[in-house]
């Protein structure tokens, strides 16, 4: 086989400068260069100039239909054939016929950088981990966003059907709720308020006058603000607990009365049931006398008053079993155990006690009472109508230099698996997180305390949280923490109003003081957010008044209402009341 030989081109060496020599010089340089290769544009330059395209080498294969006529994908010099885009008037070009129009031959150059792809999971996974993968296509990237929107819609759709789920969930919890009293047929309603009514209500209330101060207090130990999860403390049991006894049962404020130093009478713990109405969901009652021109809030025995909520505002639903230590009813009464031992074990156990003016009314001589002091104020309602309550202090503590009044409760956990939050994890490094899941679940107990510590014009108010050694042990308890606020303060964190509270009581108390002497009941309703007024027998709630619960099909039931804005949830009762309650 026979090879052709290769022949070498000669290359002209132009001495005068840059590009081939000029070719009307006859040296042996202008035949070589005769050689070249034909329509090779060629411009003059130097070397501060920009060098501009020299060959195409894709333009045969990207645009066909723009190549010369003469040309072919064969053809190497079409790759060097500018005259058809030809259009810089510097640039020379070597065959003169080019395309004369312009306009047809203009082609715009995008020097701008090409946009950024934007970073999101997908691209920084595909940054670190698979730099050689080449960037997406465009459609590519739009079928990629479709899925992404169509996931975030299906997260969003399935997040939505889950808050529905436990709203209607909790309805019907709410609806298995049974009324803290039994309503009795010979029982006439007489007013029904929703508790949308209570929210635009205001009054503004002037300093108190203090009239007396009995009992006796305590100091407060200090070490229990040390106390952490790890180092954590045993509740004690004590055998000393407080009287607290009714409003009309209260031997001060019946010396009170006798001495028309008021017009309405309650106690600190039945103002703030009334305050804080619009936030309950169990159902409560309260007693009311008409007694001449005087009124008497009162509680009956053994009433929910009495005990402590808890998880009353949680969505989880708590066993309705009464027997089971995780009931509302088995909580409660664990609850108030709590409390009446925590707050004496807080105390200084050195035997010292601050006595004030009298002692604690309605105690029996040889009784042990507890460190607790009643507080009895006066405020005025309008110009004939003056309020005393009687508000309850547990301990004293220097602040300052100044002895200041606290008022002590405990928070207490039974099992995390309802609360969501274990406070033997994050009560040392996310308190704010405890106490917002807390005023998510316990809100109305924890508005309750703060109204009462206003009342009492305490200047601290302690707040302990106590959890159970196991979740299965409701009698054996330890101390995690201890935390300190200003009541005022923390008013102002959980949204309580001073002004909407006061607004509800006046309304309230003007309501019952156009009612004719007699005896009435006022009932949280509960299964809708509304309280009622029911006119009783005055022996009823009396030690010879027995209650016998009636057959569904005998007892009362409201009349229908006509205004749906009675009828409004507050997000924890059921729109339809259930048949056999009222």
């Amino acid at each position: 086989m026979v090879f052709e030989a290769f022949e070498v081109v000669t290359v002209p060496f132009n001495s005068d400068g840059w590009g081939p020599p000029d070719a009307s010089e006859t040296s042996s340089t202008s035949v070589a260069a005769a050689n070249l290769l034909p329509n090779v544009p060629l411009a003059s330059f130097s070397r501060a100039e920009k060098l501009g395209r020299v060959a195409d080498w894709t333009r045969a294969l990207s645009n066909p239909s723009a190549r010369p006529p003469t040309g072919s994908k064969s053809d190497p010099s079409s790759i060097f054939d500018f005259s058809a885009f030809a259009v810089d008037e510097g640039f020379g070009l070597a065959n003169s016929s080019g395309n004369p129009d312009e306009d047809a031959a203009f082609r715009l150059v995008d020097g701008k950088p090409p946009p950024r792809p934007r970073f999101g999971p997908k691209w920084r996974f595909n940054q670190f981990h698979n730099r050689n993968q080449l960037p997406q296509r465009r459609d590519e990237e739009v079928e990629a966003k479709k899925r992404e929107a169509e996931k975030d819609r299906a997260r969003r759709d399935r997040l939505y059907n889950l808050n529905r789920n436990n709203i209607h969930h909790q309805r019907r919890e709410a609806a298995a709720f049974k009324s803290s009293v039994d309503i009795q047929p010979e029982w006439n309603m007489l007013e029904q308020i929703p508790f949308s009514s209570f929210s635009k209500l205001s009054f503004t209330v002037q300093e108190p006058e203090d009239l007396l101060l009995c009992g006796g207090l305590e100091s407060y130990d200090r070490s229990f603000d040390r106390i952490t999860p790890k180092a954590e403390r045993r509740v004690e049991r004590f055998k000393n607990r407080s009287f607290k006894v009714t409003t009309s049962d209260d031997d001060v404020i019946r010396r009170l009365a006798k001495e028309d130093k008021a017009t309405v009478f309650a106690t600190d713990a039945i103002l703030a049931a009334l305050m804080c109405a619009p936030r309950s969901v169990y159902s409560w009652d309260l007693v009311i006398q008409r007694v001449g021109n005087k009124l008497f809030f009162d509680k009956r025995d053994g009433s929910p008053l009495d005990l402590l909520s808890v998880h009353e505002t949680s969505q989880e639903p708590l066993p309705e079993g009464k027997d089971d230590i995780n009931s509302a009813h088995s909580l409660g009464l664990e609850a108030a155990f709590i409390n009446q031992n925590f707050a004496q074990q807080v105390l200084v156990k050195n035997g010292k006690r601050e006595a004030f003016d009298e002692p604690i009314p309605n105690v029996n001589e040889g009784e042990e009472n507890a460190s607790v002091a009643y507080r009895y104020r006066r405020w005025k309602l309008d110009d004939s109508m003056y309020l005393v309550a009687r508000c309850e202090l547990q301990s004293t503590v220097d602040l300052n230099n100044q002895k200041s009044f606290l008022t002590l409760n405990a928070l207490n956990e039974f099992d995390p698996k309802y609360s969501g939050v274990d406070w033997r994890q994050k009560l040392e490094t996310q308190r704010g997180a405890v106490l917002a899941n807390e005023l998510k679940n316990n809100g109305n107990k924890l508005a309750k305390w703060t109204a009462q510590a206003l009342l009492a014009n305490a200047d601290m108010m302690k707040i302990g949280f106590v959890s159970r050694v196991h979740p299965r042990d409701h009698f054996n308890h330890v101390i995690l923490s201890v935390l300190g606020y200003k009541p005022k303060d923390f008013a102002g964190q959980i949204n309580l109003n001073t002004s909407n509270m006061w607004g509800i009581v006046k309304s309230i108390v003007d309501l019952c003081m156009k009612l004719s002497e007699g005896k009435y009941v006022l009932v949280k309703d509960p299964s809708k957010p509304q309280v009622r007024i029911y006119e009783v027998p005055a022996d009823a709630f009396e030690n010879d008044y027995v209650e016998e619960p009636l057959p569904e099909d005998e007892q009362v039931q409201p009349p229908e209402e006509n205004n749906t804005e009675a009828v409004e949830t507050n997000g924890a009762a059921e729109d339809k009341k259930p048949e056999g309650q009222a």
